[in-house]
C-alpha cells in the first residue's frame, strides 16, 4: 500500500532539517540569508514543506514508549538499570530537567511546530488549487505537536504563524497552558473546517482525524459539554468501523484499515543511528520493545525495553481476545513454538506484542533494530468510541444510554458476543469506561495521560508525586538559554 514518503527534502534546510538532531535548543539557528524569498513559489514547494512537518510524526515514537513505561502498564527493561538512563528515571518518577529523553521529545516536537509554522508564516504568498487542504493540514501539525509538548511540559512557549528563531529565546515566555489549548482547539477547529473526508494518500490527516483530536483536547480539559457532540459527530460520519479481527490491526496488512483514524506511517527505510534516532524512518520504539536475543518464528529481536507488569495483563477478563494479541507471554510461546530469548532487565515474561519487530523480508534495509516499518495506529476509532462514552457519561446532562452503546461496542468485539455488555451508570460506568480504555489501548502510549488527566495517577504509578509529576520538567538547557528567565516546573 502507498504511503506517505515521509523524507526530509534538501529545500527544508530552511526548517531545520539539520538542527534536530544537535542542537541545544528548541528554537532554529537562523540562516546566514533567509531564502525564504525563493521558495513558496508553487503547489510544489508548499506539498514539500509540508511532507518536512509531517516527517517529526516519526519522532513521537519516543513519546509512545515513555507514555507506557511512565504508567502502571510497564517496566523501562533494557539490558540493565542503566540502559538508556534516562528511560529508567521515568519508570521510576526519579527524572529530572537534565534528563535526554524528556529532552528530546522537547526538541522534537518544538522543529515539527516550526515546521508547520513555516508553512503557516508564508500561507499567503502564492495561491494555487487545493491550497485550503495543505495550510488546513499544517493547522492540524502544529496542533498535535503543540498538543504533545503541553501533555508533557505544561506551559511551553507559543508561536501562530511564525518560526521561533535563535535569539529570540531571550524574549519569549512559556504561555500559560490554557492559551495554548484555546490555539490548538482553534487550528483543529479550523482544520476540520478544511480538510476533506477521505485522502488520496494513506496517513494524510483528514476531517474525521482533526475532529478526533479536537474531542480529545475537550476531554484532556474536561470539557466534557463540548467533546461529546464532537466525537460522536466522527462516530456517525460512517467514515470508520471497527475491524472485525482484533489481531489484524497491529499487523502489516492492517496499516491504515477502516479503524484508522490518524496513523503515522514508517516504512523500511535507512539513515537511522543511535547518534541520530530521529533520522530512521522507521518505528524506533518497536524494535526498542522486541523480546532480547530471540530466535523462532513470527518476530525478531529487540532490546527488551517497556515490558508489561503482571497487572496489566491480569486486567483482561477471562474471554477477552484481545488479551493474546496485545501481550506476548514468551514462555508460552517458546514452550509452543520452541523459539528462544534472552532475558533482560526488570524481565516479566510479557511484551508488548502490538508493536515488537516482526519478521521481515531478508532485503530488509538499514539497522534492522530501528528502521522497523510498523506504523504507529495514533488515533482508532475505538479509541474515538470510548472517548465519545467517557464524554456522554461525564457531560453536564449525562446520557448513560448512549456512553453504554459506545462502550459496549468495543466490548462486544473484545469478547465476540453480548454477554459481557455493560449496563451500569454513573460512576461505575465512568469507572467501567476507564478500565476499557485500560486493555483496549495497552501498548498504545495513552496510559499514563489517562491517569493523570483523571486524577489516579497517584494511587496507580508507584513513586508519582501529586503536584510533580503530573508534568515533565523543562530540559535545564532550555531555562540556561533564556537567561533563567524562565521558571521550572514545581518540585523538580
Amino acid at each position: 500500500m502507498k504511503k506517505i514518503n515521509i523524507k526530509i527534502y534538501t529545500v527544508l534546510i530552511l526548517i531545520l532539517s539539520l538542527n534536530i538532531s544537535c542542537s541545544d535548543d528548541f528554537v532554529d539557528v537562523k540562516p546566514t540569508s533567509d531564502n525564504s524569498e525563493d521558495f513558496f513559489n508553487s503547489e510544489e514547494d508548499y506539498q514539500n514543506a509540508l511532507i518536512g512537518a509531517y516527517d517529526l510524526l516519526q519522532s513521537t515514537y519516543l513519546n509512545v514508549m515513555l507514555g507506557e513505561i511512565a504508567s502502571d502498564n510497564t517496566l523501562a527493561g533494557g539490558e540493565s538499570a542503566t540502559d538508556v538512563l534516562g528511560i529508567q528515571e521515568v519508570d521510576d518518577m526519579t527524572h529530572t530537567p537534565l534528563n535526554a529523553q524528556l529532552r528530546d521529545i522537547w526538541n522534537w516536537m518544538f522543529a515539527g511546530v516550526n515546521r508547520a509554522n513555516y508553512i503557516l508564516e508564508f500561507k499567503d504568498k502564492t495561491d494555487f488549487t487545493g491550497k485550503n487542504v495543505v495550510i488546513a493540514e499544517a493547522t492540524f501539525l502544529r496542533a498535535y505537536y503543540y498538543f504533545e509538548l503541553v501533555k508533557w511540559f505544561g506551559d511551553v512557549p507559543l508561536s501562530v504563524d511564525k518560526r521561533i528563531q535563535f535569539g529570540e529565546q531571550f524574549n519569549i515566555d512559556r504561555t500559560p497552558k490554557a492559551d495554548v489549548y484555546a490555539q490548538i482547539e482553534a487550528d483543529l477547529q479550523f482544520a476540520a473546517n478544511n480538510l476533506p473526508v477521505v485522502q488520496n494518500i494513506p496517513g494524510k490527516i483528514t476531517k474525521g482525524a482533526a475532529q478526533a483530536l479536537l474531542g480529545k483536547v475537550y476531554l484532556y480539559q474536561q470539557k466534557y459539554d463540548l467533546a461529546a457532540p464532537v466525537l460522536e459527530s466522527v462516530v456517525t460520519s460512517n467514515a470508520y468501523t471497527l475491524v472485525s479481527d482484533y489481531n489484524s490491526i497491529f499487523e502489516e496488512a492492517g496499516e491504515n484499515n477502516s479503524e484508522s483514524v490518524f496513523e503515522v506511517q514508517y516504512f523500511d527505510g535507512q539513515g537511522a543511528g543511535f547518534g541520530c534516532l530521529q533520522c530512521s524512518e522507521g518505528n524506533v520504539a518497536v524494535g526498542f520493545s522486541g523480546v532480547r536475543n530471540y530466535t523462532g518464528p513470527d518476530f525478531t529481536s529487540g532490546f527488551s525495553f517497556n515490558v508489561p507488569v503482571q497487572e496489566v495483563v491480569d486486567a483482561f477478563q477471562a474471554g477477552d481476545l484481545r488479551k493474546d494479541v496485545a501481550i506476548l507471554d514468551i514462555n508460552a510461546w517458546a514452550a509452543a513454538t520452541g523459539a528462544t530469548f534472552g532475558v533482560g532487565y526488570e524481565h516479566t515474561g510479557y511484551f508488548n506484542r502490538k508493536y515488537i519487530p516482526r519478521t521481515r523480508s531478508a532485503n530488509a534495509q538499514g539497522d534492522r533494530n530501528l528502521t522497523n516499518p510498523n506504523n504507529y495506529r495514533a488515533i482508532r476509532f475505538a479509541d474515538v468510541l470510548l472517548m465519545a462514552a467517557e464524554a456522554f457519561n461525564r457531560s453536564t446532562s449525562p446520557n448513560d444510554t448512549k456512553a453504554q452503546s459506545y462502550l459496549n461496542r468495543v466490548r462486544e468485539r473484545a469478547f465476540g458476543n453480548t454477554l459481557n455488555n455493560i449496563s451500569a451508570s454513573g460512576n461505575v460506568l465512568y469507572d467501567n469506561i476507564l478500565q476499557e480504555r485500560r486493555v483496549e489501548l495497552v501498548g498504545e502510549g495513552h496510559r499514563f495521560f489517562d491517569l493523570v488527566r483523571t486524577g489516579r495517577a497517584a494511587t496507580e504509578i508507584n513513586g508519582f508525586v501529586t503536584g510533580k509529576h503530573e508534568v515533565f520538567p523543562i530540559p535545564a538547557i532550555e531555562i540556561q538559554l533564556t537567561g533563567n528567565r524562565w521558571a521550572q516546573n514545581p518540585n523538580y
